[in-house]
């Protein structure tokens, strides 16, 4: 006997649950098959959530030929028989559509890509791919701009219940019990615990019946027991690993603790390094705080390196303090900003000259030369600051690449910058920032 999951699939376009945004009245996908203009196109979205079934009744819904290969079997020899088949059918009398499903297309490599790019471009085929993917990345320019990209959503909890509660007392393709076979909490932990994927929830519903039958009650340890510890989506090094850390990233930057906190739980849930995570946490102790406040630096070298001696689980936590510390700490990109701005300055004016007083002279000729020449110590100088001494090219001179903000110790150092500058146009002197605060 098939799995539930396949003997399940939906037989029509209304039976498909969870992808309004595509196939409800007035959707995009739909207008297309109801004027039976479907374009080539690309089906990406998680496991589970309907890419198969969908490629299957748009074959169905414009009368088409239905050809399916798998990306991780499927060779060019493959593609030129299903090309075959294709050109038959255009042939015929009457001539008749082919659909060409291929699953996992992200698979292929450029060259069976290529191959498949004329026979799509003049219609033999409607190609329709599957892919977990982002398009962006796996599939090459070339054919993405021969297809329209039609984004799946993950399953919501009440969509999976529908499904559940359809294979449930469906006598003729699903299990054909009474509704009451397993209560309704049992059915909503399932919907929970399949996490937005339709093949998964239909899995544990077959075996939670079956258990049920076996031990002939319905206990929660049970069930809990069959579920087990539950998995969330993650894909190391896949969109989801980026998506995640980019909310990591963003929540760290927004200031918002509790989402720095859950998006840290749920890579290292899902697998993520953690030695790859105290990186990204460094690089946001420089990238986002910076010098509002430079203690978040050492301080995530520091949880960094508890990992390295305590391990999971407990050097985890040192992993979050660090992260509660960047999120709830001032703001800046100062920093950041000011040094792009001077490597752009680099690549802009090229391979400008040292000023000749900022020149070391070791030598008799380079003192003649001039190297040295009219350069002012500082330490020599009230407040140990050479007012208006310059340091930047002549092409550069009074360039300001640094603008602190008025957060955390840029504040101070705003004020310090002020003072020197002043001083620069003969104005106040020089003093240094007081201790306490140069020390912090």
């Amino acid at each position: 006997m098939h799995p539930l999951a396949d003997r399940m699939r939906p037989r029509a376009l209304d039976e498909v649950v969870g992808q309004e945004h595509l196939l409800a009245p007035g959707a995009p996908l739909r207008l297309a098959l109801e004027a039976g203009r479907v374009p080539s196109l690309v089906l990406w979205g998680p496991p589970g959530s309907g890419k198969t079934t969908l490629a299957r009744l748009i074959a169905q819904h414009v009368q088409a030929r239905f050809l399916q290969l798998s990306a991780v079997m499927a060779g060019v020899k493959d593609l030129r028989e299903a090309v075959a088949q294709a050109q038959m059918e255009r042939d015929a009398k009457p001539p008749r559509r082919t659909v060409l499903f291929i699953d996992e297309i992200h698979r292929f490599n450029k060259a069976q890509q290529d191959a498949l790019l004329p026979f799509v471009e003049d219609g033999t085929l409607t190609l329709v791919g599957a892919t977990t993917e982002n398009p962006s990345f796996e599939l090459n320019s070339a054919l993405l701009s021969r297809l329209r990209v039609m984004v799946l959503r993950p399953l919501s909890e009440d969509a999976l219940l529908t499904l559940l509660r359809r294979a449930l007392t469906d006598a003729e393709r699903g299990l054909g019990e009474p509704a009451d076979r397993l209560p309704a909490a049992w059915l909503a932990r399932i919907a929970e615990a399949a996490d937005g994927d339709a093949r998964r929830a239909l899995i544990l519903l077959e075996t939670a019946v079956e258990l049920s039958r076996a031990a002939g009650e319905k206990n929660d340890a049970l069930l809990e027991k069959l579920i087990g510890r539950g998995l969330r989506r993650f894909d190391k090094q896949g969109e989801q690993f980026y998506d995640q850390i980019s909310a990591l990233h963003k929540s760290v930057r927004g200031s918002d603790p509790d989402a720095a906190l859950y998006w840290l739980a749920r890579m290292l849930d899902g697998g993520a390094d953690p030695a790859y995570l105290a990186r990204r946490l460094l690089r946001m102790s420089i990238e986002d705080v910076g010098l509002a406040d430079p203690r978040a630096q050492r301080l995530c070298l520091d949880a960094w390196d508890s990992y390295e001696r305590l391990g999971a689980p407990e050097g985890e936590l040192a992993l979050a303090v660090a992260a509660v510390y960047l999120a709830v700490a001032p703001k800046s990109n100062a920093a950041y900003a000011a040094f792009d701005a001077a490597r752009a300055a680099v690549a802009a004016h090229g391979s400008l000259e040292v000023p000749l007083h900022l020149r070391n002279a070791p030598t008799r000729l380079m003192k003649e030369l001039g190297y040295g020449q009219g350069y002012r110590y500082d330490h020599d100088e009230a407040g140990a600051h050479a007012a208006g001494q310059e340091y930047l090219p002549e092409a550069l001179r009074g360039t300001r690449f640094y603008a602190p903000t008025p957060r955390g110790l840029e504040a101070r150092i705003s004020e310090r910058l002020a003072q020197l500058r002043a001083a620069a146009a003969g104005g106040a002197d020089g003093t240094a920032l007081p201790r306490e605060e140069a020390n912090r």
